[in-house]
Parts: C-alpha cells; structure tokens; sequence
C-alpha cells in the first residue's frame, strides 16, 4: 500500500511540472506582461510592469434639499444620499413624506440637450452660465411621487443643483459638508 502511494505522488509530482501560473488582469481578462529581461554588459536587469490600478471605490455623497415652494415646505428639509461609484453612475435616494423615492445619477456632458430645465422650472428662468461637471438623478417612490434632479460638481463631493418633484415640490440641492 505504501509503495502504490508513492507511485501516485511520484506520478502527481512530474505531472505538475509542466503547469505554469499566469497571472490574469481582472479589468481586461488578459494574462499580466511577463517581466522582460535585458543584458548590458554582462548585467542582467528585469523590468517588472507596474501593479495594476485598483478599481475606484463609491464615494458616499450627503445631499441637502432645501425647500423653495410651499408643496416642498410639506416636505421640509431632506437629506438625500448618492453612493457614486466615481465611473460616472450612482444611485440616489431621496426620503420624501413617509417614502423613500430610488434611482440613480448620472455625469452628462456639457452639450446634453435639456440640461438647465429642472435650474430654470425650480428657480426661475435666467441667463446661467454652467461651470462643474453636469449630472442628473432620477428617483421614484412606491407612493407614485418621483423626483428630477440636475446638479453641477464644483469640487470633490462639492456642488449645487434643483430637483423638481412630480407633486409639484421645488428643492435647491447642496452637497458636500
């Protein structure tokens, strides 16, 4: 019995003397750049690739709503969370008269069409001029209320916007701090 062991170990051992690990790169599936070597005057020196960057991780973003028509008085002032995963998306979650409305938020870019609405509908028409990076969020409850929002990034976790809910309520965001 003890000779049929060594036999499988023997056999298990030159069996796995063959296999090599290739280290994979989670972000693109493809097998990490093998360390080149190169040889200058009898010196040997290995180039090692860089370690590949982490994913970004969410940031969680406190958003203040302030009221600014009497439906929002109703409401009062919410603080609303956005969890952004700092690739351009989030989620968003607004609590709203005893409901909880969910959605997301997204980056635009400067020429997205009807940016400016939701500023111009909840704090009145005038010329602005939009500096930060645009985004929009959305949020609907199981109550029927949903809510459209537009915000500008000035900093890091820093910004301004409007959101307009569908019962008629007007908010002027803040985030950060």
């Amino acid at each position: 019995m003890n000779k049929s062991l060594l036999i499988v170990g023997a056999l298990v051992s030159i069996s796995l003397t063959a296999c090599y690990v290739v280290p994979i790169d989670p972000r693109t599936g493809q097998p990490y750049p093998t360390p080149v070597a190169r040889e200058s005057q009898g010196m040997v020196t290995v180039v090692t690739p860089p370690p590949a960057a982490a994913p970004p991780q969410p940031t969680t973003l406190s958003v203040r709503l302030y009221p600014v028509n009497a439906q929002a008085n109703k409401g009062g002032l919410i603080n609303a969370v956005v969890i952004d995963n700092n690739a351009g998306h989030g989620t968003f979650s607004v609590p709203y008269l005893g409901d909880t409305l969910t959605g997301e938020s997204t980056l635009v870019d400067s020429n997205y069409a009807s940016f400016g609405r939701i500023h111009n509908e909840v704090l009145g028409y005038t010329q602005r001029s939009f500096s930060g990076r645009r985004g929009i969020a959305n949020a609907f409850g199981a109550k029927g209320v949903n809510a459209q929002c537009e915000y500008l990034m000035t900093g890091p976790g820093a910004g301004t916007g409007a959101c307009l809910l569908s019962d008629g309520a007007k908010y002027q965001m803040h985030f950060g701090g």
